[in-house]
């Protein structure tokens, strides 16, 4: 029997203040119809003041653990590239927060691709044996490093977490991670980014723009990249775990804009409607993005058990990815209402 990382429990959280597109047009330069004309987002969720991102992972990991009927884990791998802090590291403060003591936890930063890198972070620690069982979460409050009088931006993202408990199993249980796709071109660096903050910017005597705080973001480049890579990392992966495009039942990408959405679909010859969507609600969580929409289909009875599943994201580094599983027979747990 080969060793094989199988998903035992989802759960997800967004912060309760909803921000609509009629409510951004109020004091930016824009509109209702421009937004969901050119990303499909009609409101997004965001975090009010003093609420750091640790606060959604731990809300999002309390119901994965929920849902999974467990109570500890032996690692937590935090996706993040909004961390609490820029040290320490996030996790070992979910996983305290979480009550599961001493064990190994750490950050993982690959923006909108984290969630992809976490899980097969992950799944490769139990398939090792370094661990029998872990929590992935991607948790993002991106609203926290967006210039304020930026359209560009601010329509685009909000803040939120998912997270997914993982345990040992057979590669021919429902749940089971079955394969992945792992890649980045650091040539793309400024497509995506954050300038000021790091070594780079501290390493100098200059002052700081103040431009330079912001998250940026290359939007027309950013689109074409995401859809040749995407698209390139779904193959990748259906080829490496003998699938076709026909026996995929969903594919859940990064909720990035539903028009790379729905161009991915049509190069990869995948019916439009077999492709997760939630931007519409959440607008783009980054790390979380990808967790969000699994949670949402399987709570709208999307997914089936035994269902072959393509995850897939792009985000800054450049970085991207893509992961196939077969769906389990999981209760979702979801922020009480």
């Amino acid at each position: 029997m080969t060793r094989t990382a199988v998903v035992s429990g989802l759960g997800a959280w967004v912060p309760p203040h909803v921000v609509t597109n009629d409510m951004l047009a109020a004091e930016l330069d824009t509109s209702d119809e421009w937004i969901r004309t050119r990303t499909g987002i009609a409101q997004r969720h965001i975090a009010g003041p003093g609420v750091a991102t640790s606060r959604l992972a731990v809300e999002a990991g309390r119901r994965a653990l929920a849902s999974a009927g467990v109570d500890g884990v032996d690692v937590v791998v935090l996706a993040t590239s909004t961390p609490d802090r820029p040290c320490p590291g996030t996790a070992p403060v979910v996983a305290a927060e979480l009550g599961l003591g001493g064990v190994g936890a750490f950050d993982v930063a690959a923006v909108c691709t984290g969630f992809v890198y976490a899980l097969a972070t992950a799944a490769g620690l139990i398939a090792t044996s370094v661990a029998r069982s872990a929590l992935v979460i991607g948790a993002d409050t991106f609203s926290t490093i967006l210039d304020p009088a930026d359209r560009t931006t601010r329509v685009i993202f909000g803040d939120g977490a998912g997270a997914m408990v993982l345990r040992a199993g057979d590669a021919a249980e429902p749940g089971a991670l079955l394969g992945f796709d792992l890649g980045s071109d650091g040539r793309g660096t400024d497509l995506i980014t954050v300038r000021a903050g790091g070594s780079e910017q501290r390493s100098r005597e200059a002052a700081v723009p103040e431009a330079d705080t912001y998250f940026r973001m290359d939007g027309p480049q950013v689109f074409t990249r995401a859809v040749r890579y995407m698209t390139g990392s779904v193959r990748s992966t259906l080829d490496r775990v003998g699938w076709t495009a026909e026996d995929v039942g969903a594919v859940v990408p990064h909720q990035a804009n539903v028009r790379i959405l729905d161009t991915c679909a049509r190069e990869l010859g995948i019916p439009v409607e077999r492709v997760v969507k939630n931007i519409d609600r959440v607008g783009n969580t980054v790390a979380a993005s990808i967790p969000l929409a699994l949670a949402d289909a399987a709570v709208g009875g999307r997914l089936k058990t035994g269902e072959r599943v393509v995850l897939t994201g792009f985000g800054g580094g450049l970085t991207w990815g893509s992961a196939a599983l077969t769906w389990p027979d999981i209760n979702i747990g979801l922020q009480e209402q």
